[in-house]
């Protein structure tokens, strides 16, 4: 049975009705790109406004408050090995669009968990599309953006929100659903409104969950910058794949463990920051 015609057509749909939408959304589209990314400047600005030293003393101070002394050393020596490497400018940039892209997802993706951790078929309705989009291959978010936005910044943070917000969304809607019913009895049977109900029973319950969401879309944001690179995104990401290009083996190791680095660094903290947060509630 020959089905190029039904495959034919379906692809004709999807390319007219894309350029349907960028030629009447342009507009919206180029106000959407000056928005990423004058986000993702202002954080990169801010980043970039202080040494490489002072950079890494202030995280590994933060990481001798969250994990201990010797936690902290690495952390400040991994970090000044990155601008030993020659690439403090690029790592500050993926750490701009990783920080920027894990803020819009969780912007996004924590309120919507909220809401389906109320409402179960909210929940189950998210759910086959949650497993559509962690199945995908990332690099398919990549083509509608660069058409809608072209190559860029703004392509590479929708790409990284679209990957990022389905472990926010799961998580946090797990936390919400796991309070136990005994406290919410309780508060029913004192007289709680819904609203202090949310912020005094639900959402201290829900926290470390949100927390690991947290941590999880923070890693799955790095995957996808990395892939991003390939968009202009910027940052190690473009410089592994300029390296990769031109067959530059040492630029790409180089780049790759500046990548690590970070990734180490903000998932340690991250993880140390939730089991803080735990033991609070505990």
């Amino acid at each position: 049975m020959d089905t190029s015609f039904l495959t034919d057509t379906f692809d004709t749909w999807i390319d007219n009705g894309l350029e349907w939408i960028g030629d009447n959304g342009e507009w919206a589209f180029e106000s959407l790109r000056s928005v990423l990314e004058g986000t993702y400047d202002g954080i990169l600005w801010l980043l970039q406004l202080a040494p490489f030293y002072v950079v890494a003393l202030i995280a590994a101070l933060i990481a001798w408050r969250l994990m201990g002394l010797l936690p902290a050393i690495l952390t400040g020596a991994a970090l000044a090995f990155c601008a030993v490497m020659g690439l403090w400018a690029e790592t500050m940039s993926t750490l701009a669009l990783v920080a920027t892209a894990t803020v819009l997802a969780l912007a996004v993706g924590v309120p919507i968990g909220i809401a389906a951790g109320f409402f179960a078929t909210l929940n189950a309705a998210l759910e086959p599309v949650l497993d559509l989009i962690q199945t995908l291959p990332p690099y398919i978010y990549l083509l509608p953006a660069i058409a809608l936005l072209g190559f860029g910044p703004a392509t590479a943070l929708i790409a990284t929100v679209v990957v990022a917000m389905p472990p926010a969304i799961r998580l946090t809607s797990l936390g919400i659903r796991m309070t136990p019913h005994a406290f919410i009895e309780l508060g029913q049977a004192s007289g709680l409104t819904p609203w202090q109900m949310f912020t005094k029973i639900r959402l201290p319950f829900a926290i470390p969950s949100i927390m690991v969401g947290i941590n999880q879309s923070l890693m799955m944001s790095f995957g996808m910058v990395v892939i991003a690179g390939i968009v202009g995104s910027g940052g190690l990401g473009e410089t592994i794949y300029g390296a990769v290009r031109t067959l530059d083996i040492a630029t790409s190791i180089n780049a790759a463990i500046a990548i690590v680095i970070l990734t180490m660094i903000l998932d340690r903290l991250t993880q140390s920051a939730a089991r803080r947060v735990k033991e609070g509630v505990r």
